[in-house]
């Protein structure tokens, strides 16, 4: 099952596999297949991932294991979702409506002071 990571700044991809609970093979598979998963690579040509690789990673494992997602739809999700950048946002639930529930609570603050 997935791990904390403990804040370092780049992962090789056997931690990224203990973190995510994801085999190495299929991580490899996943960069081929996904084209918002990209870890740097060192001169050694080791994988370095990052925070943000590993959030999307636990995204697609999401969509593909726990959603049942098929390759097809999880890349059309993903590209829904923004793909990278929003990708962990995506696993906390859907940051719009996050954001609108906050703006309509500032508003009726607003009206009660005014």
């Amino acid at each position: 099952m997935a791990q904390r990571t403990d804040g370092k700044r780049y992962y090789r991809i056997g931690e990224v596999s203990r973190i995510t609970g994801v085999k190495p093979y299929v991580l490899r598979y996943w960069e081929n297949e996904f084209h918002s998963l990209l870890p740097r690579k060192t001169r050694s040509n080791q994988r370095l991932y990052r925070r943000s690789d590993i959030d999307a990673i636990l995204l697609i494992r999401r969509l593909l294991w726990n959603e049942r997602y098929t390759i097809a739809g999880a890349k059309r999700r993903l590209r829904e979702l923004g793909a990278g950048r929003r990708a962990a946002a995506a696993l906390g639930g859907e940051p719009r409506s996050d954001l609108r529930r906050i703006r309509e609570s500032l508003c009726e603050l607003r009206e009660t002071l005014a």
